[in-house]
């Protein structure tokens, strides 16, 4: 299918800025341009009955974070969720429209994540940060409203990174009890070879430089490409991980990877939903002015709400 209408206006209307593309800037630069082009992105302000900042302590000092609640009542089911840019850019702002339709659709509590970005902090600090909240968030679900026995992760691009990993862990280390994977476009493998990489590395938002530049600024060494935390798709094992929804673009660089974890989660024994969906590129999950996007996100909230039943 061609890219989606909407979508390639936006592709024609940044192409007309002249803008230059994140990976020829320093990452400061880089995180100021993605909320301006975030910004023209997304639709109205959507309200919610509590939008609540948070401060969660971390390994390394406190980590932001923020609530969403569409409603009320208590206890609700949470979402823990990260943001995309890559591990080095991206914030609660540029997800904020993204979280807070993700509430509404799903009925849960939704708690964004704010982990610390490389390359002032490279791997493992994200994941480490990640999971700490993750554990206290589920300390503290009852006080924050909501109910720690329905917990689902989730997160898009290197967010969906982070949600895999602290999957991963949580059955690991002794918990928390996840219920539920939201995987949007998950980064899981560095690997440049896959026909995605090759077929949509450039014109599409995420170019395969963008994606060396975001691993060159995320991890130490090499050698950390072969570690499971960073690159979950080499986990020696998915057994036992929580049921998940891994929803992926046609038009992505990271659209092989995605759909081949999901394969693995499958081959693993764990009930998984594949999506690829047409005619969508790489970070149509904070594009609200698109109608498919909003149609997709209603979409998720569905299979959060029924994950966490």
């Amino acid at each position: 299918m061609p890219v989606d209408a909407q979508i390639q206006g936006l592709l024609d209307l940044i192409a007309s800025k002249n803008l230059p593309p994140h990976y020829l800037l320093a990452p400061p630069e880089a995180r100021v341009a993605m909320e301006k082009s975030r910004a023209i992105m997304r639709g109205p302000e959507v309200p919610l009955a509590r939008i609540e900042p948070l401060s969660i302590p971390g390994p390394a000092g406190t980590i932001p974070a923020r609530l969403y609640a569409a409603g009320t009542g208590r206890p609700l089911p949470m979402l823990v969720y990260f943001h995309g840019g890559g591990w080095v850019i991206g914030s609660l702002d540029t997800h904020d429209d993204l979280c807070r339709r993700l509430a509404i659709a799903s009925g849960c509590l939704v708690v964004a994540v704010d982990y610390r970005l490389a390359p002032e902090h490279k791997f493992p600090a994200p994941v480490e940060d990640s999971f700490a909240a993750t554990r206290w968030i589920a300390d503290h679900a009852q006080a924050l409203g909501g109910d720690a026995r329905r917990i689902a992760v989730g997160g898009d691009s290197a967010g969906g990174n982070l949600a895999t990993v602290v999957a991963l862990l949580a059955r690991d280390q002794g918990g928390p009890a996840l219920r539920f994977q939201l995987l949007i476009y998950p980064a899981v493998a560095k690997d440049f070879t896959l026909p995605s990489m090759k077929a949509y590395g450039e014109g599409f938002l995420l170019t395969m430089p963008g994606m060396h530049w975001f691993w060159n600024h995320y991890l130490r060494l090499n050698a950390d490409a072969r570690d499971a935390r960073a690159c979950p798709l080499l986990a020696p094992s998915l057994k036992g991980l929580p049921p998940a929804l891994v929803a992926t673009a046609e038009y992505d660089v990271l659209r092989d990877e995605g759909e081949e974890y999901a394969r693995r989660l499958q081959a693993a024994g764990v009930p998984v939903r594949l999506v690829r969906h047409d005619s969508m590129i790489h970070g149509f999950a904070t594009m609200s002015v698109v109608s498919r996007t909003l149609q997709i996100v209603t979409e998720w909230g569905r299979a959060l709400r029924e994950g966490l039943a």
